[in-house]
């Protein structure tokens, strides 16, 4: 699978996943009108807003980048309709051949790891019949437990050739609270890298390996150290736009052959009609407000790898 979202990449010119991660906020009200007079507000009303929603920007969007990153959490809090969209939403965007990852950020150890992997990118035997359930491409992992969390989900890999993205480096403003502490003269994020270059080796692609880390945009300098431990790893890179990441602080992430990194926006795509600059669209073309965005983010990025 590494190798086809690098196919995809270099197709499309653009190393950018849309974040699938849906609010009702930013979902327009003829939306969820039209959804609620068919199912009421409900969660099953929500669910079909947010499905109707994806669907809409996925159809504008899908030619342009190589892969989506729905978010579970965003779907998990409208229950089991909310779980039901976020399938439809994963079983959608494989039709139009786009490489999912799934965000779960799960992790846990022994046979509850192995269950997550199963769920999310293995196969589950039911008598003699087989199934893949949520059959996303991608996962994300947390490493907090150590291998005993991760091996689960690299074995699964191994077996369904996909991939997991492990947390390394986190975008959000309290991550250095852990992941900065100092041990053995080093962070622990780069510990933490390290042991991703290595879980990799296990697992490897034609140039890059299916075991990618997550560093965030908002962290270029932390960004550059852990590429020089990871040259052979995958980055997918969360933070751009909304959370303040530009262009040009994604240059240390990407290897010289101007792969080796792929970069996260979500509302700053998903919700693009509400900012200033699409906000001649309007609410009823939300999607190719969206459209707009991706071609915005993927020139701007073209241009900082070519200035740097």
């Amino acid at each position: 699978m590494i190798n086809k979202l690098i196919a995809k990449i270099q197709k499309t010119q653009a190393p950018i996943v849309i974040g699938l991660d849906p609010m009702l906020g930013y979902i327009p009200e003829h939306i969820q009108k039209k959804a609620f007079e068919e199912y009421g507000e409900t969660l099953e009303g929500a669910a079909e807003a947010i499905w109707q929603f994806n669907k809409e920007i996925v159809d504008k969007t899908w030619d342009l980048v190589p892969a989506v990153k729905p978010q579970i959490a965003m779907y998990e809090q409208f229950g089991i309709p909310g779980l039901i969209a976020y399938q439809k939403t994963v079983d959608y965007c494989h039709t139009k051949d786009l490489v999912v990852i799934g965000d779960i950020k799960r992790g846990d150890i022994g046979s509850t790891s192995a269950a997550y992997a199963t769920a999310h990118l293995g196969k589950l035997q039911v008598g003699s019949k087989c199934y893949t359930v949520f059959n996303e491409d991608f996962s994300t992992v947390n490493p907090y437990l150590g291998s005993d969390g991760v091996r689960p989900f690299i074995e699964v890999c191994q077996e369904e050739n996909k991939g997991i993205f492990v947390l390394v480096k986190t975008s959000n403003p309290s991550s250095g609270e852990f992941q900065d502490r100092i041990i053995e003269g080093r962070p622990l994020y780069e510990h933490v890298g390290e042991k991703v270059a290595q879980w990799g080796e296990e697992h490897m692609g034609d140039g890059y390996s299916y075991i990618g880390a997550v560093v965030g945009a908002t962290y270029p300098e932390m960004g550059r150290v852990l590429r020089k431990l990871m040259p052979k790893t995958f980055i997918l890179v969360p933070g751009y736009g909304a959370q303040g990441g530009k262009g040009k602080d994604l240059v240390p992430f990407f290897n010289s052959d101007g792969l080796g990194a792929i970069v996260n926006s979500s509302r700053g795509i998903i919700a693009a009609y509400k900012q200033e600059a699409y906000a001649s669209f309007g609410a009823e073309n939300f999607a190719d407000a969206s459209r707009a965005a991706v071609e915005d983010m993927a020139a701007d990025i073209r241009q900082a790898l070519e200035n740097r």
